[in-house]
């Protein structure tokens, strides 16, 4: 990440406004830093809004809700893929409590500043987190009751590569759990699918999401049987995530502030935007599945 202020400024402008600039996931990661509208900086994902009123309650409980899904209790090995900045993995040891988690993230910045974090947090004797990759993570097999990976899969070159990878480190019975990313199913309509492709191609260019990962959520659940796991549910939470963010940013503009001048620009313009539009192609979803409890 930059130390030099004029100097970000202008990577940002060139990220934001230049159409042909791309970056690596972790290019993108060290560019937008620490700032976010959640309090600290500390939450990346987008929160999940069935119950939450205000963004940070929404971004832990997203956390929550993956926790809950992947069955994390005392006694339990998590491995977590793209643990940003380690605020999800304090989450669920203070109120889940698994035996250990390992975290694995390819961005250096953040990954520093979570260890950070978590030694603060007293929580580096159960919470190990290193620099690596989830499609070439280089751990045992077999090591893990739960793989996660929260916000983070879309950006894996490839996703089946990151579930064959799941699959290999989870013990037999255990769970995968994913809050992910996708392109929406084309609509009926010219003008819909337009919307729609604008949408998906502005955020798959710029946060470096790989062509070979754009696939709608039917797919999404026939890739993971394809790679030998079962018990798949892949279930859109786009209306929980999406439009109530957009609202509620809408409404408290003051969270914007911590943003750098050239990437609150973007998002207000975004704010100005109706949710329809600004995510016409875009879906979101929570998936799970399991390695079968007995090799066939």
């Amino acid at each position: 990440m930059t130390r030099n202020p004029p100097r970000r400024a202008l990577a940002l402008l060139d990220w934001i406004y230049n159409p042909l600039r791309r970056l690596s996931v972790s290019a993108v990661y060290d560019l937008l830093g620490t700032d976010s509208p959640a309090a600290g900086g500390h939450y990346l994902n987008l929160g999940y809004w069935a119950e939450a009123d205000e963004l940070d309650a929404a971004c832990r409980a997203l956390v929550d809700l993956v926790g809950a899904r992947a069955g994390m209790a005392p006694g339990k090995r998590v491995l977590d893929l793209g643990f940003g900045f380690g605020e999800q993995d304090l989450q669920w040891m203070r109120t889940l409590g698994p035996e250990a988690i390992v975290g694995l993230n390819v961005t250096g910045s953040q990954v520093a500043l979570a260890r950070e974090r978590v030694a603060a947090a007293g929580e580096s004797a159960r919470i190990d987190l290193r620099q690596g990759s989830a499609t070439e993570p280089g751990l045992e097999p077999g090591s893990f009751d739960i793989v996660v990976a929260l916000e983070c899969a879309f950006h894996f070159r490839t996703r089946e590569r990151f579930f064959a990878e799941a699959l290999r480190l989870l013990r037999p019975g255990g769970r995968l759990v994913l809050a992910d990313i996708l392109p929406l199913a084309p609509a009926e309509g010219w003008p819909r699918r337009l919307a729609q492709r604008w949408s998906w191609r502005e955020v798959a260019t710029k946060f470096a999401i790989p062509a070979e990962n754009a696939y709608p959520r039917a797919e999404y659940a026939e890739r993971l049987r394809a790679c030998g796991f079962t018990g798949v549910e892949v279930e859109s939470i786009r209306d929980r995530v999406y439009a109530p963010l957009h609202a509620y940013l809408r409404a408290n503009p003051e969270r914007l502030s911590t943003l750098p001048p050239a990437l609150r620009t973007a998002v207000r313009f975004g704010l100005w935007l109706e949710p329809d539009t600004v995510f016409a192609g875009l879906d979101y979803v929570l998936a799970s599945a399991e390695r079968p409890a007995t090799d066939q």
